[in-house]
């Protein structure tokens, strides 16, 4: 009954939870988008003349997001969600308002991959956080709100820090994010309790071996051999990544979802900048095109999936399964003809819509099907996520600059498309037999 707590909590601190670790992992996107619009300021400060230099100042902080995860998903589940959500961020916070100091090109690339080390955290311990919150039938709206604020946080960003850019100077882009986030670690303080089942049974065992006799109940029988457990605990990611098919199926089409998503973020400047002759921040409000699929998109879905997820559940007899989630999986050439703008923010427009669909149901997916260890499961699955989006913005300029924007969307379509149909029709027939083989995943 004790391991059901979180779940037994009201509606107003389920959603009180859940809007603190959005707004968590909405920041770290935020940051690592926010400077784009501003690159060509940095440039000019530390005499920048390389074009993937330029782009590695944005895609260096998604790249920590591939390792932080992979270490604080499995701390989250030794020292519990709250606790190392929260350092983890304060570390964030530390690096991105140094960013703002960096006086050399490599502070600022170094500077920002810490950052990105923290800034990664809420991606898996969030997920796992929800997941202990959350019954399954509820999951999907909780899990749409939380997914979408890393997403439109990329898109926000870039939003304010054009004008910022045009404004003032691209240092303030790591102040103004550093006083944001300082105001909602505030909040996670005061607000956020602990999730994790195992940790608040620890805690109970705890408070019930000092009420007791020490001699009738020796600490020695209690007590756990640390080191065993953060060694497994440690290990647990990499075991997922390596050896569960799901993770790797799901892990591959998120990298590639999330890849093409930084090559807008990143190129977005250049077509309304370069094609269409724009301004720094008029170019910026090309990013609510994204934002408006990404939430419009968001928004449909939330209601959907516990729906669907419903639904399927009543015409199995009552019985939910993770696959139930899988259902809701089922620009460039106006650029390149120099279009109307509105041309190419439509196709932005519904890029952004099927990025948020496809990732909020392969999250939820996730979680319900390793539950107690969704952190670990998160991070491996998000590894490949955040490499790529890391190294797609570093191979865009040269493709387009070699294609164009017409030609080199189209391979990005065809290539989404062969990895994205795929993967919901074998989870969807072969996934239970692959979960029933697993020794993470639940039954």
């Amino acid at each position: 009954m004790f391991l059901t707590v979180p779940h037994s909590w009201s509606l107003k601190r389920k959603w009180a939870a859940t809007a603190i670790v959005a707004s968590f992992s909405f920041m770290g996107p935020v940051s690592s988008s926010m400077i784009a619009p501003a690159t060509g300021q940095v440039a000019s400060t530390f005499g920048i003349d390389n074009d993937v230099i330029n782009a590695l100042t944005t895609s260096i902080f998604v790249l920590a997001f591939a390792f932080g995860p992979l270490f604080v998903g499995p701390m989250s589940e030794l020292y519990g969600r709250s606790r190392v959500l929260q350092v983890a961020n304060l570390w964030y916070l530390a690096w991105n308002f140094g960013c703002g100091f960096a006086q050399t090109e490599s502070q600022l690339l170094v500077f920002r991959f810490l950052a990105g080390m923290g800034g990664g955290a809420p991606t898996s311990v969030g997920g796992g956080l929800l997941g202990d919150c959350w019954r399954p039938e509820e999951r999907g709206k909780a899990f749409a709100f939380y997914s979408l604020a890393p997403l439109l946080g990329a898109s926000v960003g870039p939003i304010t820090g054009a004008w910022i850019a045009e404004r003032s100077s691209w240092r303030w882009v790591f102040w103004s994010t550093s006083i944001a986030d300082a105001v909602i670690q505030i909040l996670g303080v005061f607000c956020l309790r602990e999730t994790y089942a195992p940790i608040l049974l620890e805690r109970k065992a705890e408070r019930i071996r000092r009420s007791m006799d020490a001699e009738k109940v020796p600490y020695g029988e209690i007590r756990t051999v640390w080191h065993t457990i953060m060694a497994k605990a440690l290990i647990r990611p990499f075991a997922l990544f390596f050896c569960e098919p799901i993770v790797q199926v799901l892990g591959v089409y998120m990298a590639y979802l999330y890849g093409s998503l930084y090559i807008i973020l990143t190129t977005i400047p250049s077509i309304f900048q370069g094609v269409y002759q724009q301004s720094v921040g008029i170019a910026g409000l090309h990013y609510i095109a994204l934002g408006i699929g990404l939430v419009g998109a968001s928004c449909s879905n939330a209601s959907i999936l516990d729906k669907v997820y419903l639904y399927l559940k009543s015409k199995k007899g009552g019985v939910g399964k993770p696959e139930f989630r899988l259902r809701c999986l089922i620009l460039g050439w106006a650029a390149q003809a120099q279009a109307h703008w509105i041309v190419p923010d439509i196709g932005i427009v519904l890029a952004g819509a099927g990025i948020t669909l496809n990732i909020q149901s392969v999250h939820t997916y996730i979680v319900d099907c390793f539950t107690l260890h969704a952190a670990s499961a998160l991070a491996a699955a998000c590894c490949l996520r955040a490499l790529a989006g890391f190294g797609f913005p570093l191979f865009a300029p040269a493709m387009y600059s070699a294609l164009g924007f017409g030609k080199g969307d189209t391979i990005l379509a065809v290539a989404a498309f062969v990895l994205g149909c795929p993967a919901p029709w074998i989870l969807w027939r072969y996934g239970e037999r692959i979960r029933n083989s697993s020794r993470y995943a639940h039954p």
